[in-house]
């Protein structure tokens, strides 16, 4: 009996090990170095930003090199997350095999204004409720003094930017017009210029923007009809208005009628690509360099405003709003 029981005691210990070996021990090698060599070649070839922002990428590969020489599975994540992170650009982002994006790096000015623009804040300056156009990506109405408010969320494509030829017309004997950008994610020039034909009288010339080091030929925004809003226009702005709501900014303060009111935008400036890592993953590198009208980098620099009205979070926690408030007074 003793020496069965020895023998079972024996054979349990053998596959408890077995086991311990299993569950403990390093997974087969992946293909997480070569995305990070992917990822890390990626930036060298096609970041625009790197001279700016005085960034050496050859010393942070050899900084990182280990790390990814060591990551075992999805470890890997962790690695491309901090490698990207280096660059400090809102645009930069990481895909998981079949996953959604990660943003690695949020700046300074996002941060700050993250909860400074309420909407239900805005509702109380309206004694009826918002109206909604373009898949909801549109609210508008009229406030007191003959004054139209639309709020315009993203310039993503889509045929729903059309729907602003119903808004412009429902303000078309209005005293002014507010266009509200707060917390605009951006999206395409192609589906801002739609707002921003309906102001000029002439073409008006895109920004500039340069290309590997090279300024690419830009073209014009054409005059919109049917009709040219001629009233006064006030941009609401502030550190949330990010990437081609910071380019519609930059477009809309060069107009005679147009003031923006609020703070600078985040400094988002360069048009991102995905790029597809060997082993399934992405990455999102920004891949042009995008200027404002004075040639200073829309990167980390933002659009500043015309007027600068500061608005916290604490405002807007007591339910106040004060670049609307201002724009209001502006107006009337």
């Amino acid at each position: 009996m003793k020496r069965f029981l020895s023998c079972l005691l024996f054979v349990l210990l053998g596959l408890l090990c077995s086991c311990g070996e299993l569950i403990v021990g390093e997974p087969p090698a992946d293909s997480g170095l070569a995305d990070f060599e992917a990822a890390w070649k990626t930036v060298k070839d096609v970041y625009p930003f790197l001279q700016f922002k005085g960034i050496n990428w050859d010393s942070i590969h050899t900084e990182y090199l280990p790390r990814a020489q060591a990551a075992r599975g999805d470890e890997i994540y962790f690695v491309l997350f901090d490698l990207l992170k280096e660059l400090r650009d809102g645009h930069v982002g990481l895909w998981t095999v079949g996953g959604s994006p990660v943003v690695v790096y949020q700046p300074p000015r996002s941060r700050r204004d993250k909860d400074a623009y309420d909407p239900l804040v805005i509702r109380r300056y309206f004694d009826r409720e918002l109206r909604l156009a373009g898949n909801q990506r549109m609210e508008y109405e009229m406030l007191d003094g003959n004054i139209g408010y639309v709020y315009i969320s993203s310039f993503q494509n889509g045929t729903w930017i059309n729907d602003f030829a119903i808004v412009l017309e429902y303000f078309k004997n209005t005293k002014g017009l507010i266009i509200d950008v707060r917390g605009n994610e951006g999206g395409s020039d192609i589906t801002s210029r739609v707002v921003v034909g309906r102001f000029l009288g002439s073409p008006q010339k895109y920004p500039p923007f340069y290309v590997k080091g090279e300024l690419a030929p830009v073209g014009y925004i054409p005059s919109l009809g049917p009709f040219r809003y001629e009233k006064p226009v006030v941009v609401l702005a502030n550190g949330r208005t990010f990437s081609e709501g910071e380019g519609f900014t930059e477009k809309m303060k060069q107009i005679l009628t147009v003031t923006v009111i609020g703070d600078t935008t985040a400094g988002a400036g360069g048009e991102p690509h995905v790029f597809r890592l060997p082993g399934g993953r992405q990455i999102r590198i920004p891949t042009k360099d995008l200027r404002r009208y004075d040639g200073e980098r829309q990167e980390w620099n933002g659009i500043p405003p015309d007027v600068r009205v500061e608005q916290t979070a604490d405002d807007a926690r007591k339910g106040v709003d004060k670049q609307l408030e201002y724009a209001i007074r502006l107006l009337q």
